[in-house]
């Protein structure tokens, strides 16, 4: 799937993530503040796909200026920078691309087809995602096993990426080789990112997938059903501690109870070889509404507190290995990642 996310006449359209799987509609993004509106809102979400969107959106921005007839100079791509960023604090890929389209953006500087140029690298940063996807899943797929029933939380395929996926990548990797394999999808509360959009994206691939709740994830790594755990990541510090959707580290708790292999996929540039370690990882706290409604639906009693933190970190210990578009990153994780 690459359809989820294009360029076109000037314009940006993104999937609505939060209609599917049941509706298939665009949102149009033409200015950075569209994008803005459009990863806050969680029209798209996940790392890799935050990335390429912030890229477009840097591209929007510029070409707002342009078209006031504006001069466009290191401050205003610092402010539209500071926009973009100040969306989703954890995942790292967005930050990543940020600092690439600046840097893009002095190399170009002067140049009366900056907008161009611009365009021309968030592309390249789309392009390159899809392809590290592909090679990452090449290397995941052989740590696949005939016959495996794989566990993944979240939503790590096409849908958080350029294309293809990270995790779910891997998956498909597998199956694309001809191994008969299952995957367990968790539900994943409260945008139920599991159930919409994984069991969604696995289904249209013809790979055999059954739905649970993420609190079953203890009692089927006990009860020998699951073989393999692969999520993705949305950041991963110096030292190999992860980032990644709340519920993770519960679900690598109990592989390593149980001696389940549990890896992440994700490419390089979800590494951030400038946090030391997870304690130093910023963690995104969302709405309590998200936790107290599904849609307009209130849950429980309307004045009832709560709280919702979107990621937790996993401790690098509870990983098996990294699986990467550069290969598989075993222990120790901090001496290979600073090699990266």
């Amino acid at each position: 799937m690459t359809d989820h996310i294009y360029w076109k006449n000037g314009a940006l359209y993104l999937l609505d993530q939060r209609e599917l799987p049941f509706r298939k509609t665009y949102v149009k993004c033409t200015t950075a503040k569209d994008v803005i509106t459009a990863i806050n809102n969680m029209t798209v979400r996940g790392a890799p796909l935050l990335g390429i969107v912030a890229a477009y959106g840097m591209v929007l921005g510029v070409n707002e200026k342009k078209a006031a007839k504006k001069p466009v100079g290191r401050a205003d791509i610092a402010r539209i920078a500071k926009k973009l960023g100040d969306t989703r604090p954890t995942a790292v890929n967005l930050f990543w691309a940020l600092k690439r389209m600046t840097e893009a953006f002095e190399s170009y500087a002067g140049d009366t087809d900056i907008v161009d140029d611009l365009l021309g690298e968030a592309l390249a940063i789309h392009v390159e995602d899809i392809e590290n996807n592909r090679m990452l899943s090449l290397y995941g797929a052989e740590l696949i096993e005939n016959g495996d029933t794989i566990m993944t939380h979240c939503n790590a395929g096409a849908l958080a990426t350029g294309g293809y996926g990270t995790a779910l990548g891997v998956i498909r990797a597998a199956h694309e080789s001809g191994k008969k394999i299952k995957v367990i999808a968790t539900e994943t509360r409260p945008y139920m990112q599991g159930s919409r959009l994984t069991v969604w994206e696995l289904m249209q691939e013809g790979i055999p997938v059954e739905l649970v709740p993420e609190n079953h994830a203890g009692f089927l790594c006990s009860s020998g059903v699951v073989n393999k755990i692969v999520t993705g990541a949305d950041r991963i510090a110096a030292n190999g501690d992860t980032a990644n959707k709340i519920g993770t580290f519960m679900i690598a708790l109990a592989a390593n109870a149980y001696k389940i292999p549990f890896y992440i996929a994700a490419p390089v540039s979800t590494f951030d070889k400038a946090t030391e370690d997870g304690t130093h990882i910023a963690i995104e706290e969302r709405s309590a509404r998200e936790v107290k409604y599904l849609d307009d639906k209130l849950l429980t009693v309307k004045d009832a507190k709560a709280r919702y933190f979107a990621f937790d970190v996993t401790p690098q210990k509870y990983i098996s290995g990294f699986i990467t578009e550069k290969g598989i990153i075993e222990k120790p994780f901090k001496k290979y990642i600073k090699m990266l």
